[in-house]
């Protein structure tokens, strides 16, 4: 019994080894380059650690990387598959497919990749999301436009990471920036959403053996797609116990999982990240939802507040292994709830001359810290929303404090941090 990896991410924040210790089977990684030079990670010399592991340049290729799964897949005998990476998704439940292996299929994964698939079986269930189209051509966008006004969201029905979302706020910048995507023959690959105003929350948490044992909902401080031009420290907080969002938060994302997942199906083991709008005027409206543990360290924040790793249970989980701190969840009891608050505190890469760092922090409530550049490297710009300069998860007994030292940390981290024009 195997279990192959396809991993395009760096190393460090998934140590597959320790999650997976009591894992008596092969464990074979499939990894991309490119995403450990991002990183600044060194590149692995030998297995790493695992029974196998190679190397692709990238995982742009995705003919690419299925021939090779497949080839790894008949040579070690594999019977599991993971992907924590939302590009990566899609690929496992293919091979799945394949292989006749057990976990999610590709029509499984689909209301979860594909944007506009997934808004439409929400609209079907009573769920509030974007007004939305998928424009072919440059006058479909334009007559959306009409219609609905500004701003409006473009980008890509199955994207990530806030890659390549523009923000389009005037018929011109629309017109402009659409006959450019949209020149050419008809293409169906884009999704055009209505902005819609608010704080950006967000629910994470666990499927096991069909039923959600572990949820819990957070908010953001900062806009995702600012990623770019955003030189200050990005605060993401959880929300208290009785904060009056949390309940309303965990109700619409259990009915979201509903809508599109089938309860009997292959999908039982699995982690999820939900985004969900809170507007002005108290309406919940959601922007997306992915079948996969949530990115930056959300992962780790779920250790602050359940003392566990979020990636790693849900590593567990798909392979069927014990859960030990979500047993009485298991049973079909009370989820477990969150002994302290936590949030994470995270600074953008910028292009230039990394000239000053933040110092590591040493207060007793700062579970982790990390810093992705050294004094004298030339960094370039941030490639997505999670290409991180430096960032810390912190702990506290209630939401007010925690995100108190939050933003203490963030703005010595400014202070700290000088980037200047590369020479």
């Amino acid at each position: 019994m195997s279990l192959l990896i396809l991993h395009r991410n760096p190393f460090e924040p998934f140590p597959y080894q320790s999650w997976l210790s009591d894992y008596t089977g092969a464990v074979v990684v499939l990894a991309a380059r490119d995403r450990l030079r991002i990183s600044g990670e060194p590149i692995p010399t030998g297995n790493h650690g695992f029974t196998h592991l190679e190397m692709l340049d990238d995982f742009e290729d995705e003919e690419q990387v299925r021939g090779r799964a497949l080839k790894l897949a008949d040579e070690f005998g594999v019977r599991h598959v993971l992907a924590f990476h939302e590009g990566d998704v899609t690929i496992a439940a293919w091979l799945r497919e394949a292989l006749g292996l057990a976990g999610a299929w590709t029509a499984e994964v689909q209301p979860f990749r594909d944007k506009a698939l997934m808004k439409e079986r929400l609209e079907k269930a009573g769920v509030e999301v974007a007004r939305y189209t998928v424009p072919q051509n440059a006058q479909e966008a334009l007559d959306f436009a009409d219609l609905h006004g500004f701003p409006l969201v473009l980008k890509d029905r199955a994207g990530f990471n806030s890659i390549g979302l523009r923000i389009l706020r005037d018929r011109e910048e629309l017109r402009a920036h659409t006959e450019r995507v949209l020149a050419g023959a008809p293409r169906d690959d884009l999704i055009l959403e209505s902005f819609v105003p608010g704080r950006m929350c967000h629910v994470d948490g666990l499927v096991a053996q069909g039923r959600t044992v572990l949820a819990w909902p957070s908010q953001y401080q900062y806009d995702l797609a600012s990623y770019g031009s955003d030189p200050g420290a990005r605060i993401d907080l959880t929300l208290d116990p009785d904060d009056p969002l949390t309940e309303r938060l965990l109700t619409l994302t259990n009915r979201v999982l509903a809508a599109l997942r089938d309860p009997g199906g292959r999908m039982q083991d699995f982690g999820f990240h939900a985004e969900i709008f809170h507007t002005p005027d108290d309406r919940l409206v959601l922007c997306e939802i992915a079948c996969r543990p949530g990115g930056a360290k959300v992962r780790e924040v779920f250790h602050a507040m359940f003392g566990f790793n979020l990636g790693a249970y849900a590593a567990r989980a798909s392979l069927g292994l014990p859960l030990p701190l979500l047993e009485q969840s298991l049973r079909g009891g009370v989820r477990p709830r969150p002994h302290s608050m936590a949030g994470q505190v995270l600074m953008m890469k910028r292009p230039g001359l990394l000239r000053s760092v933040p110092a590591v922090p040493d207060e007793p409530w700062v579970e982790h810290f990390w810093l992705y550049g050294e004094a004298g490297q030339v960094i370039p710009p941030a490639f997505g929303s999670s290409d991180f300069l430096t960032c810390a998860v912190a702990s506290a007994p209630t939401r007010t404090e925690c995100e108190r030292r939050l933003r203490e940390l963030g703005a010595r981290f400014e202070a700290q941090t000088e980037i200047t024009v590369a020479p």
